[in-house]
């Protein structure tokens, strides 16, 4: 084999074999979801070859032309005197270098917005195209699983983050000649076996790992926890009104960094956030504005699309620019689609058709117009704002594998349904008219649209022929929590909330309070419901009784607890936590890990060559060691070039080993309280359906009368307190009642009070909502 080194001199590769200090042997480390890292030692005297230069190109190459390692050198070489040669002194030098990928960890990673509903190999290719362009092969890049939202930290190394998609979706990276591989672990398969006459019985160590737990208790993240509704009344000059519970806010969860979805004001067409479909090229940049102008005249033809999908969970607010027509125009703005992008495909935007020589503006819901239009006038401007308030904050489960439920079957992944209520709104500005930019925004659209995808398309430009300019794009995540408010004798309208700068009438605070600003100080008699979830943390406690029962023993119970707490995937909500506690209790059983020593021509399965990520068929029973294995490592030591032998040393963990599938931190969650024990078989079933319709019908000054939005089946109760505490039959020390009905009346006994709802069934024993709904009360008497 040959040791290639480019200095970038213009001499190109030279051949350093010659050179190789034969004392030190070289050393060709692989871990994985690392960089390949490559240890030599160079003798170098007075000759024609020179000392590596930092980043210099360097290759290993086999004499059949198979290359064992590329990449690039990563520190200056340090000199150790070591004699006098033919042409005077002579000196080792240490060299060290990393795989090809090392070079994007030289990048500053761009902003790029959170992956939504990617595939894992899609998000991994989208990173590479980032980082270097153009510059890696990426077509051995498998799709792997669904992430359903992986937060882009910018202050990670592309490595890093390459490592943790590859974790969160059991798969596994590696580089070799400007050439990306990434597969499911264990996709090339390698045999072990003593039966193979290549065997080397002294060269296997193996240890056995106890993983045995059957009572596990996992701890995740912050998560939304009751369903809250407060109730207030004005009386024309209180501007702020304090909440019974303090609200989940799913932006508080995202670093900062990633609370901005987008902050486009168009110096260029970032392809990082943008995809352009444009047969006809009239969708162009320049001084800071979008310019479109035309289209090939038919729906979904010409557009602009966001690189992203928006998750429709949590608050969002979207603002599509501001923007200025130049013409008649067809087409939609700020579509967003559940399927194709058409007008058809279309769950809400802006509709915009052709008005004499200016345009008509509308709402477009569901695939058709809704509302009254607005008609555009010459020279004004016109801000499109899209605020979405979906009445679960996720809409998808985590997903989580195991040995068992591998890449295509992880546990987790369930769709959650909810309604979103969508609003709609357009701001008319005539420059010559300076009242109009602090002018309320005219809503085209309120409603609620039932059962909406979980997941949709962003495109800021659908354009049959629209003759426009757009300033900016901005999309951002505020406080989860919807605003609405009654005047005496009027309809119920939904309050933006947020930053005053971006058209919001009041804020939600941590305090925890809803603050009106100034100009928007809410009437007297004017009715004020503020809905949102409140926050507890993430957290479950799962049981495996078969695996108890068969360990019980006299005095041995046969429980083996553990607590844990997982970084990655994270787990976002108490569901998720089950999930994670089902794949981590898939393997919870006694493990493998070991390493086995053997020449590079006698390597398992008569492997060529063996990456990390590689399985392995351990099969030897005279040790009664027999499992599936997957290679952690591989450490060659390259003592004979000349014959091209090596020593290699394979490490591996069985194939059910929890560092394949999470990374766990350290637990600085503290368990306020004990957690009932579910059944694995019960995960996913232990809970009935939060009562997220429930409602006040009536206010009185002595009773309220609430709706449940629910009918208990026979046997059924809603049960009603006064603390989210002691749910169960069996106590009665806070209950305020149990109905049979879904509509009832409740006594009132202060001005502000809050009533506590869940429903049970008629099991043995019952079993209850996992979530409360509370209903906050504060009317004068």
């Amino acid at each position: 084999m040959k040791l290639l080194i480019d200095n970038f001199d213009g001499f190109g590769l030279r051949d350093y074999t010659p050179v190789l200090d034969s004392v030190k042997p070289t050393s060709l480390l692989r871990k994985l979801n690392r960089p390949a890292e490559m240890k030599f030692v160079l003798t170098l005297g007075d000759g024609p070859l020179l000392i590596p230069v930092l980043h210099a190109r360097v290759i290993l190459v086999a004499a059949s032309g198979m290359k064992l390692f590329t990449g690039y050198t990563v520190q200056i070489p340090v000199a150790e005197y070591v004699g006098w040669g033919d042409r005077g002194s002579v000196f080792r030098y240490g060299v060290g270098a990393l795989s090809d990928v090392m070079l994007m960890d030289q990048k500053a990673p761009p902003p790029h917005p959170s992956f939504v509903n990617r595939r894992a190999g899609d998000a991994f290719k989208q990173l590479t195209e980032e980082a270097l362009p153009n510059v890696f092969d990426v077509t051995s890049v498998e799709l792997g699983d669904t992430l359903t939202y992986f937060s882009v930290d910018p202050a990670k190394r592309w490595t890093d983050l390459a490592a943790e998609i590859a974790v969160a979706s059991r798969c596994a990276y590696r580089d070799l000649d400007g050439k990306l591989y990434f597969a499911p672990l264990g996709a090339n398969t390698y045999a072990l076996s003593e039966d193979d006459t290549s065997f080397s019985p002294s060269g296997l160590r193996v240890q056995s790992v106890n993983r045995v737990v059957n009572d596990l208790t996992i701890l995740g993240d912050l998560e939304p926890a009751a369903h809250v509704k407060d109730f207030f009344v004005g009386d024309g000059h209180t501007t702020k009104f304090y909440l019974s519970q303090k609200p989940f806010a799913r932006s508080s969860q995202i670093p900062i960094y990633n609370r901005t979805i987008l902050d486009e004001i168009y110096a260029t067409l970032d392809p990082m956030h943008w995809a352009l479909t444009d047969p006809l090229g009239v969708i162009s940049v320049g001084q800071g504005q979008l310019f479109i102008n035309g289209g090939t005249g038919v729906d979904g033809t010409t557009l602009l699309t966001f690189i992203e999908e928006i998750e429709l969970g949590s608050a969002t607010l979207l603002k599509h620019g501001d923007v200025i027509f130049n013409g008649a125009s067809s087409g939609v703005i700020g579509g967003l689609y559940a399927s194709s992008t058409t007008l058809a495909g279309c769950i809400a935007g802006f509709r915009v058709t052709p008005s004499g020589t200016n345009s008509s503006i509308q709402a477009i819901v569901g695939g058709a117009v809704a509302g009254s239009p607005i008609v555009t006038q010459v020279g004004h401007h016109y801000v499109f704002s899209t605020q979405l308030y979906p009445a679960e904050v996720y809409r998808s489960q985590q997903v989580f594998h195991s040995s068992v439920h591998g890449v295509g079957n992880g546990l987790g992944g369930a769709a959650i349904g909810c309604d979103v209520r969508i609003v709609l709104e357009v701001q008319d500005i005539d420059p010559g008219n300076p009242a109009t930019q602090v002018a309320p925004a005219t809503v085209l659209y309120d409603g609620v649209v039932a059962n909406a995808p979980q997941f949709c398309n962003y495109a800021l430009i659908n354009a049959s022929t629209i003759h426009a300019e757009i300033a900016f794009t901005y999309i951002t995540l505020p406080v989860d929590a919807l605003v609405r408010s009654t005047l005496p004798g009027q309809s119920t309208v939904t309050v933006p909330t947020g930053s005053l700068l971006d058209g919001a009438q009041c804020r939600v605070s941590s305090a925890p309070s809803v603050e009106f600003y100034a100009e928007y100080i809410p009437a007297a008699n004017q009715l004020i419901e503020v809905s949102y979830r409140g926050q507890g943390h993430a957290a479950a406690r799962v049981v495996d009784l078969n695996s108890i029962s068969a360990l019980s023993n006299g005095a041995d119970d046969g429980v083996r607890g553990s607590i844990r707490q997982i970084g990655l995937p994270l787990p976002r909500t108490s569901s998720d936590c089950e999930n994670a506690a089902l794949a981590l209790l898939d393997d919870a059983t006694r493990g493998w890990t070991g390493e086995y020593e053997t020449w590079s021509s006698y390597l398992p399965g008569e492997a060529a060559d063996i990456f990390p990520g590689d399985g392995l068929a351990i099969n030897i029973p005279s040790q009664g060691v027999v499992f599936d294995a997957i290679v952690s490592a591989i450490e060659m030591s390259l003592g004979d070039i000349a014959g091209e032998n090596s020593r290699c040393t394979l490490r591996f963990v069985d194939v059910g080993d929890p560092s394949l599938d999470f990374a766990f931190v350290t637990a600085l969650v503290k368990q306020r309280q004990t957690l009932v024990p579910i059944p694995s078989s019960q995960v996913g079933s232990a809970y009935l359906d939060d009562l997220t319709n429930a409602d006040f019908t009536n206010v009185g000054s002595t009773t309220v009368t609430i709706d449940a939005g629910f009918t208990p089946v026979v046997g059924g109760e809603i049960e009603v307190r006064n603390s989210d505490a002691g749910w169960g039959v069996a106590n009665n020390r806070n209950l305020i009642g149990r109905f049979t009905s879904s509509v009832f009346s409740l006594t009132r006994y202060a001005r502000s009070q809050v009533y506590f709802l869940k429903r049970f069934d008629n099991s043995v024993p019952p079993k209850y909502s996992r979530h409360s709904a509370a209903l906050h009360v504060d009317y004068p008497f």
